[in-house]
């Protein structure tokens, strides 16, 4: 029964215990299996493992990021892999400045493809990133300000529903060409990679390995309860009453576009953070980041695990890239044709995903079980 109620008060967001405690242990575990158990026990946890582990992780973040916008305020954004691939190369920028004279060609200063591009000097949007700080304010800046700019524009004019979406895609998809071009200096084609360290350690150890494993879990975790916390809050239930009616709260008196434009950052924050920590673990940051199937996929996560819940988002995610690992070793041309398949099934049987099926399992255990019928004659004949 308290089971049954912490998984309640899961559902309904009036407690994260459930999901935090959950979170927590899987990563401890985890944490240890690697550090601690001997690489012959069957308890072991490989390196590979923790870093896939990680990465799922930061997807769950960026699919939360998205579940905030679209599951609450009914933003369909099928363009946050932009802000996801603007916190990776921040990031990677950095991890680049790191390697110094071990690169290729030996250049303190300049990266080996500014090298080999014959590049004279550092652009003068490379300075300050070989410093974390630094680089980490960037990776929060460039996607915030992005989404503050695109926001303002597109919500002050009221474009909405699908013609928003095509925007957002849009603005993915002319990132990905613009920095696909060798003049943009971020590596072109080949994107960022070769990193060497992390704040003085060696990316490739395994304890900074578990680091990023627990930096990751630790910024899904203050995500979900934040959002949570917004979601719960006045500004959420304006939200709410925005994605339910948005004409009848703007003549209420509200400005809508104010809160679209200041959760749209919100989110595009969420995703960033997710790009960052995913580059140091992935090892590579190219354009492809910004590829708009990226972002349709993101859509697909939330879907399958279920809008407008944060828990949802996150099982989604971890449970369809789960499966994208095992399905495309066994078939990695047909993947693509099952996840659209995917995504077909779940809007005509389960339009609320797996949350919305768990609900109704729940909902179910709830209710009294009727009568017997052997009983009710005895009560009657009494």
């Amino acid at each position: 029964m308290n089971a049954l109620m912490q998984m309640r008060s899961l559902i309904t967001g009036k407690d994260a215990g459930t999901f935090l405690g959950i979170l927590f242990v899987a990563t401890l575990l985890a944490a240890v299996g690697n550090l601690l158990v001997p690489v012959d026990s069957f308890l072991h946890v490989s390196t590979y493992t923790i870093t896939l582990f990680g990465k799922y992780l930061t997807y769950a973040l960026l699919a939360l990021s998205v579940d905030v916008i679209w599951g609450y305020c009914g933003i369909l954004s099928l363009g946050h892999g932009a802000f996801f691939a603007l916190g990776g190369y921040a990031m990677g920028m950095y991890l680049m400045r790191q390697i110094g004279t071990r690169g290729v060609y030996g250049n303190p200063l300049l990266p080996d493809f500014m090298v080999f591009l014959n590049w004279d000097e550092l652009p003068w949007y490379w300075l300050g990133m070989d410093h974390f700080w630094f680089a980490m304010l960037m990776a929060l800046v460039a996607p915030g300000l992005l989404a503050y700019v695109f926001g303002w524009l597109a919500f002050r004019s009221r474009v909405t529903g699908v013609y928003l979406s095509i925007m957002t895609q849009a603005l993915t998809y002319a990132l990905m060409l613009a920095y696909f071009r060798n003049e943009m200096g971020f590596g072109g084609n080949n994107g960022l990679t070769d990193f060497k360290d992390l704040l003085g350690f060696n990316l490739q150890s395994d304890s900074i390995r578990v680091a990023l494993l627990v930096a990751s879990a630790l910024a899904l975790a203050l995500a979900y309860v934040l959002s949570g916390f917004i979601m719960r809050s006045r500004m959420g239930r304006i939200v709410l009453a925005i994605r339910d009616s948005e004409a009848r709260s703007r003549f209420l008196g509200y400005r809508t576009e104010s809160y679209k434009v200041w959760l749209f950052v919100f989110s595009a924050l969420l995703a960033a953070v997710a790009g960052a920590l995913y580059v140091p673990q992935a090892g590579i940051i190219n354009p492809g980041e910004f590829a708009p199937l990226n972002s349709i996929e993101v859509v697909v996560w939330v879907a399958v695990g279920g809008r407008g819940t944060l828990y949802g988002a996150v099982a989604g995610a971890l449970i369809v890239n789960y499966a994208k690992t095992k399905f495309t070793a066994l078939m990695p041309d047909g993947w693509i044709f099952m996840l659209g398949a995917l995504f077909v099934l779940v809007t005509l049987f389960l339009p609320q995903g797996l949350a919305g099926l768990l609900q109704k399992l729940l909902k179910k255990m709830k209710q009294p079980a009727p009568p017997a019928s052997g009983s009710t004659v005895q009560g009657e004949t009494a």
